[in-house]
């Protein structure tokens, strides 16, 4: 929202007025409501025109007294000013002038969008965000509140080509303070035209002086160019603010800190081409330091920002640099450890088979030892010869020969077990053969007794693995 200062400094610029006590008692009286103060204003001045083209014609139109005294006040030449007690009497009095004109009705209403327009596109101005550096992307709020100044504007000049011709002043399609921070944003200073369509030196002006092709090139490459009617509503409240007297009326203004407009220039009055050409020329010798100045300035700005793009960007692709080293070097790091962690545990793996599998033999040599122990204490003592003893040799497939003495009841399975406490043979899947007549004892004959079997009383077997 703009604060009081602002609305204040904006009420001074749009009115003339140059007393800070009475801006600020209108101002007060209609709330602080900038666009009020304003319409109030603009209709009460109106009238005070129209009062003394009447006073000169003969005419009947007359003024609120209280309100003449409060404009006879914003006079400059008055140096004493009522109590504020008075003007505040004097503001609140309602204006019994009813304005006959259908175009100070719309004017007003032109007038309401155009401060609140004008405050809102300026301040963007400001920061960067106005008519000059987001023409792409306007906003919403904007588009709204311009829509009426920028009409008067585009219909001006419509009406000047229409009755001038094209070789003219390009005068832009905007409102004022649009204009005036394009301007600005061009670094050139602000060419204003106020047209007087009913002044009897305004045809003859604007068609020898004002649309010359000298005149008229020199103001399209060195100025940027605004126009408007007094008739209409920023046209009539320019005239106000720039205090124009006399007409044809052109100003050279710039803008300023504090959000105020530089007057540089007026002529007021006809000028001759030569002579329009003199005093612009004189202008803009005069403002070419302060142009050049700002112009300089914004370069080294826009360097400045440049460079510190540069470096910026510079330091994110060296960040990023970094920042990929470093993620190769902790993903490389990764993997090593991964790699290493993996080797690590392949080797426990590794080691733990082997004890395992030493574990295992070891229990299975153990076994095989109780086994070999439990059958040779099965087997009992080895019997002496005799009519019922069986004396057996067996044969090993390492030519090893080992024999036996064993009572022919024994059963064949008492061969095996005499076999197997040996420890001969690294595996259990074997058979007992004869050879003459080849005859395998398998597990169906485990049972039969060696008598019974016809290894009675002496045999001779070998060991034949099976697997």
């Amino acid at each position: 929202m703009v604060d009081v200062a602002d609305k204040l400094a904006y009420f001074q610029a749009i009115t003339g007025l140059e007393d800070p006590e009475i801006c600020t008692e209108i101002l007060s009286a209609h709330g602080w409501d900038l666009e009020r103060a304003v319409s109030s204003f603009t209709s009460t001045t109106s009238e005070s025109s129209a009062s003394a083209a009447a006073d000169d014609g003969g005419g009947d139109v007359h003024l609120d007294p209280a309100m003449r005294q409060m404009l006879e006040r914003s006079e400059p030449q008055q140096n004493a000013a009522p109590p504020p007690s008075f003007a505040w009497k004097i503001i609140t009095l309602p204006i019994s002038v009813i304005s006959g004109s259908l175009g100070l009705v719309s004017g007003a209403i032109g007038l309401g969008l155009w401060a609140a327009g004008g405050i809102l596109s300026y301040s963007l101005g400001v920061i960067g965000l106005g008519s000059g550096s987001g023409r792409n992307g306007e906003s919403s709020a904007r588009l709204v509140s311009v829509s009426a100044a920028t009409s008067e504007a585009v219909d001006f000049v419509s009406a000047f080509e229409r009755d001038f011709g094209t070789t003219r002043p390009n005068f832009v399609g905007e409102g004022f303070m649009d204009s005036l921070q394009r301007s600005r944003n061009a670094f050139k200073l602000l060419f204003v035209y106020l047209h007087s369509p009913d002044h009897p030196d305004t045809p003859l002006f604007c068609e020898r002086t004002l649309c010359s092709e000298t005149v008229a090139a020199f103001v399209n490459e060195n100025f940027v160019s605004w126009g408007g009617s007094i008739r209409a509503s920023e046209g009539f409240k320019m005239s106000n603010s720039l205090k124009a007297s006399r007409y044809p009326f052109c100003a050279v203004v710039m803008a300023a800190t504090n959000q105020r407009i530089a007057l540089l220039q007026q002529v007021e009055g006809p000028k001759t081409a030569e002579e329009m050409l003199v005093i612009l020329q004189r202008v803009l010798e005069e403002s070419s330091p302060v142009l050049v100045s700002a112009r300089l300035d914004a370069e080294e700005r826009r360097n400045n920002m440049r460079l510190r793009e540069e470096q910026d960007a510079a330091y994110r692709a060296a960040l990023e640099a970094d920042q990929a080293r470093e993620r190769q070097r902790r993903e490389e790091q990764e993997r090593l450890e991964r790699e290493a962690a993996e080797a690590e545990r392949k080797r426990k793996e590794e080691e733990e088979a082997r004890e395992r599998a030493v574990r295992e033999a070891a229990e299975r040599e153990a076994a095989l030892a109780r086994m070999r122990q439990e059958k040779a204490m099965s087997l009992g003592a080895e019997p002496e010869k005799g009519p019922n003893v069986t004396q057996v040799l067996v044969r090993f497939p390492t030519g090893e020969r080992k024999e036996r003495r064993f009572h022919s009841t024994a059963s064949i399975k008492t061969l095996y077990d005499f076999v197997d406490s040996l420890g001969c043979l690294d595996i259990d899947s074997y058979n007992l053969v004869s050879n003459f007549p080849r005859v395998v004892y398998g597990t169906e004959k485990l049972s039969m007794s060696l008598k019974e079997a016809g290894l009675h009383p002496q045999a001779s077997l070998f060991v034949e693995l099976t697997s």
